[in-house]
């Protein structure tokens, strides 16, 4: 069955060394696509926001077609020297010896930061930033292209240097270089079909022969459309979009790949490498940039919020306590709050926390997301009032920010846990993926939805795609877990239809006088009522084709359980994820869970079961 669909990602970045406790004065410059805060002046803002739209300007001429904006915001933390960089930077580069940060980027469904130094020192301080940038505006792109080359991409654009003229582009990585002078270049027909399977490709080794050969080539291929006006890559990218498999897209775009292979040898063995300075201009006036002065509590919201997003949970409440004393209304330290409220398992607290950041900023997308989202996973009893106010809230939430994914998955899940509009949930689920198509959960949510539509080989087909852009082993085996449960029920089901008819023809009498006839569950219609949750521990589970019924134990009563197709329960874990697939038939015995049901219309039938959310 499926594991967990986290509602938040949890980034992967070091804890950070204590706070000071009074920062400097903070500025804030807003441009169209940024927002730069710095305890620097406007200038340094305004100058820092220029940069990033240059940046984003430059890398869409890459791919002058794909969306590159999103509906989360970035936010830039751009500090004046070593000293504020410090009280932010994470902890494992305090000690003494370790490198020196220039910047770091952080990514999350619903915002991103950067952290950068304004006297970082280096040939390319903001490589990282550039590199993690790049991969942020590639992520639409995650259907069609191959590993090697977004890496590539990756590599090529983290050296860039943006100057108040012009921006230098392409300048070639000495480490790079180092490496492949010194090892044997992949088969350009295995680099082409690295995947986040392979043991080429390994996110904790940025120092591989995979990454260092995509940025080559990238840089080669480039270079050679520039100077010689050719359009290969521009040819290789149509191949893809067209669902070309990536070695025969290279075959027809660059020919033939031994010689290809050879030249690019020949290429990083030479001694000089071209790169380029282009315009730098965006088409955007730095006139219409917005500054302002922030408050000190204004300022330690934010500081607070981007603690909490590196997991630094102690630092970041000390610092909310004092902002709202200092202002009670800031929205944003209540939506922090009740992200590291989530963060400690404690949802009816995040929840109420989320709900009074609404209370306080009806404009706030993110405040009616989340209040929403985690009304839908907490313990509390639902009614109908409960459910209008959540999807009231998923609702705003996509109304004020349209471009911004997470609430239309929600929306999709909860109309479809109520099996009511699922032609609307369908449409949501889609919406969710076309704005994030690299996030495997949502595509699982879209085939969750087609499979109450009873439309399993559409839902195979999402799930295969989901599989074949997965870049963790816990979401691949995420997607093998749900694929293998559409397909045992698509299997239950024509078998079920085959014995009927087989019964139907032959006068209600089976082939095998000793084959059992199952009832054609799959058929069993829900009943309709309110919602509720009880959480307890399961006993006497028995199956019967696919229906299943359970006994649940709750505050020392039992309660009596049905469901017509296990295949169809919405299985999640809380705090952990399964060690193995799900058998409901075998494993749910002793197992403690909060469950969705309804209660039978009829006197004396058990509750019809919805939802299981498994705990430790």
């Amino acid at each position: 069955m499926r594991k967990l669909t986290v509602l938040f990602v949890i980034l992967l970045a070091p804890p950070l060394a204590p706070a000071r406790d009074k920062p400097e004065a903070w500025t804030e410059v807003r441009s169209p696509h940024f927002t730069v805060l710095t305890t620097s002046n406007e200038k340094d803002g305004r100058r820092i926001a220029d940069q990033f739209e240059r940046m984003r300007s430059i890398s869409h001429m890459a791919f002058p077609h794909l969306p590159i904006d999103n509906g989360s915001p970035i936010v830039v933390l751009a500090l004046k020297d070593e000293k504020d960089f410090r009280t932010l930077e994470p902890e494992a580069y305090l000690a003494k010896g370790q490198l020196k940060l220039g910047g770091l980027f952080l990514r999350a469904p619903d915002k991103n930061y950067v952290l950068m130094r304004l006297d970082a020192e280096g040939d390319h301080p903001y490589a990282v930033i550039y590199h993690e940038y790049m991969h942020f505006l590639l992520s639409k792109a995650a259907e069609w292209m191959p590993l090697w080359m977004n890496e590539g991409l990756a590599e090529f654009y983290e050296n860039t240097d943006i100057h108040e003229k012009n921006v230098a582009l392409g300048q070639p990585s000495e480490a790079n270089l180092l490496l492949l002078r010194q090892n044997k270049l992949l088969p350009l027909p295995v680099l082409f079909t690295v995947d986040a399977t392979s043991p080429y490709y390994h996110e904790e080794n940025k120092g591989s022969i995979f990454y260092a050969e995509s940025w080559a080539l990238t840089h080669y291929l480039y270079t050679k459309d520039r100077q010689q006006k050719t359009q290969l890559w521009g040819d290789y990218i149509e191949l893809l979009v067209n669902k070309v498999d990536p070695v025969t897209a290279a075959t027809r775009a660059f020919g033939d790949l031994k010689q290809l292979q050879s030249n690019l040898e020949a290429y990083v063995r030479q001694g000089r490498f071209q790169y380029f300075k282009l315009a730098a201009a965006t088409g955007i006036d730095d006139a219409t940039f917005t500054a302002r002065t922030l408050t000190e509590a204004q300022a330690d919201a934010v500081r607070a919020d981007f603690l909490a997003y590196n997991e630094r949970f102690t630092d970041a409440r000390l610092l909310l306590d004092r902002v709202l004393r200092e202002d009670p209304q800031n929205v944003l330290a209540h939506e922090t709050m009740g992200f590291l409220e989530f963060r400690a398992g404690h949802l009816e607290e995040s929840r109420k926390w989320y709900e009074q950041a609404v209370k306080l900023d009806s404009q706030s997308y993110l405040a009616h997301y989340y209040f929403a989202a985690i009304s839908m996973n907490s313990a509390g009893e639902p009614n109908s009032e409960t459910d209008a106010q959540v999807e009231a809230s998923l609702r705003a939430a996509i109304k004020l920010n349209p471009s911004f994914a997470p609430p239309y998955e929600r929306l999709a899940a909860f109309e479809g846990m109520r099996r009511r509009n699922l032609d609307e949930a369908h449409l949501m689920s889609l919406k969710a993926v076309e704005l994030d198509p690299a996030n495997v959960p949502y595509r699982i949510s879209a085939a969750h939805v087609l499979m109450q539509m009873e439309r399993l080989k559409d839902a195979e087909a999402v799930l295969h795609e989901a599989s074949r852009i997965a870049k963790t082993p816990e979401e691949t085996a995420s997607v093998q877990d749900f694929l293998r449960q559409v397909e045992d029920y698509a299997t239950a089901r024509d078998r079920v239809a085959e014995q009927n008819r087989r019964m139907a023809t032959e006068g209600n009498e089976p082939d095998d006088k000793n084959e059992t006839i199952e009832p054609e569950t799959p058929e069993e219609k829900p009943p309709a009522g309110t919602h509720r949750f009880l959480a307890g521990k399961f006993q006497d589970v028995r199956c019967r084709g696919s229906a299943i019924d359970l006994i649940l134990v709750a505050k020392g009563k039992t309660m009596a359980l049905h469901s017509g197709n296990y295949y169809k329960l919405a299985f999640t874990a809380l705090g952990f994820s399964p060690k193995s697939d799900i058998n409901p038939c075998h494993d749910l015995e002793g197992a403690s869970a909060k469950i969705e049901y309804v209660d039978s219309p009829t006197l004396g039938k058990p509750a019809y079961v919805f939802a299981i959310e498994l705990h430790q």
